[in-house]
């Protein structure tokens, strides 16, 4: 079964690391196959913010947005 760590937080008063919670769980009895991070994958991501949009002049299907 997959845990979220926020969901162990919300039951359990604990300020230690997801790696130090999965050795304290599998000392205390409960086996602990592997801490997954949902974000590991996400590096390089920039969010922007589109100020304007507008027609292109030579393409009917293709728009030009500006951006900050």
């Amino acid at each position: 079964m997959k845990v979220s760590y926020k969901w162990l937080k919300d039951f359990i008063d604990i300020d230690v690391s997801a790696e130090d919670m999965a050795n304290k769980l599998t000392i205390s009895g409960l086996e602990v196959e592997d801490v997954v991070y949902q974000n590991a994958h996400l590096h390089d991501v920039y969010v922007g913010l589109i100020t304007k949009i507008e027609k292109h002049p030579n393409a009917e299907k293709l728009q030009i947005c500006h951006t900050n």
